[in-house]
């Protein structure tokens, strides 16, 4: 279990101030949907292709500052999507997807000009890192300082203090706690499965942890909620939501 708070989030945006564009190419839809809701998070903008075909189409009209590119495709490889892009545009950082024991494939990626590579299975965050350092290095992001307090309803949690209160009443939460909180108030009223809220907020692979989100909701709401209006709510078989009370 992870009981570090991470660091302060600092929001990276284009230099023109536009949010970041990231074009996702993979044939596995569930696995796309949730790099786009964690590229999202970040308040990016996202777009998706299934195939290398799909892909070259989107990025001539989205003009992405970076590329997750899957190796294996139905159709063209990740290898020939990377040339052709790199035809339209140069510079774009790609960070490739390959299989885990596929050296050859990863030596191949770097070879043909791809910038970074991370291994299936993946944890979202390790993805989202490799891609901010990406847009660092190549100058296409810059970062911009996001507001510390996050405010839902009477409930107000402050990322520098790490100060957390529900009206006038100061709340002690544990760093755990903290980050879970935290992760509720960046997407409020936004139903966030166990296996999201597992890999954003504890990095585990999906599956069989799922009865430690149970835990710590019961945590924050013994907490947040307790002779209170409640804000913390469980819509069973989807997950929980965070809005503000009635």
């Amino acid at each position: 279990m992870n009981g570090q708070v991470a660091p302060q989030h600092v929001e990276l945006r284009r230099p023109d101030g536009e949010p970041v564009r990231v074009l996702v190419v993979d044939d596995e839809p569930t696995l796309t949907d949730l790099l786009a809701m964690a590229l999202r998070y970040e308040g990016w903008q996202v777009r998706s292709a299934g195939d290398g075909t799909a892909a070259l189409h989107v990025a001539r009209q989205f003009r992405p500052d970076v590329v997750v590119l899957d190796v294996m495709l139905p159709d063209l490889d990740g290898f020939q999507v990377l040339r052709r892009l790199r035809e339209q545009s140069p510079s774009v950082p790609v960070l490739f997807l390959t299989a885990r024991d596929a050296v050859e494939e990863r030596v191949a990626g770097l070879t043909v000009g791809g910038d970074d590579y991370v291994t299936k299975p993946f944890s979202l965050e390790e993805v989202i890192a490799r891609l901010r350092a990406l847009l660092r290095r190549s100058g296409f992001a810059v970062a911009t300082r996001q507001e510390a307090v996050l405010t839902v309803g009477d409930l107000h949690l402050d990322e520098d203090s790490h100060e957390v209160r529900r009206g006038d009443d100061l709340i002690t939460l544990t760093a755990t706690e903290f980050e879970l909180l935290r992760y509720l108030m960046r997407n409020p009223r936004r139903v966030l499965s166990k296996a999201q809220i597992l890999d954003r907020v504890w990095n585990y692979d999906f599956g069989g942890q799922a009865n430690v989100v149970e835990l710590y909701i019961s945590y924050l709401r013994k907490k947040i909620d307790a002779g209170r209006p409640p804000m913390i709510h469980t819509l069973r078989g989807a997950g929980y939501v965070l809005r503000p009370a009635d």
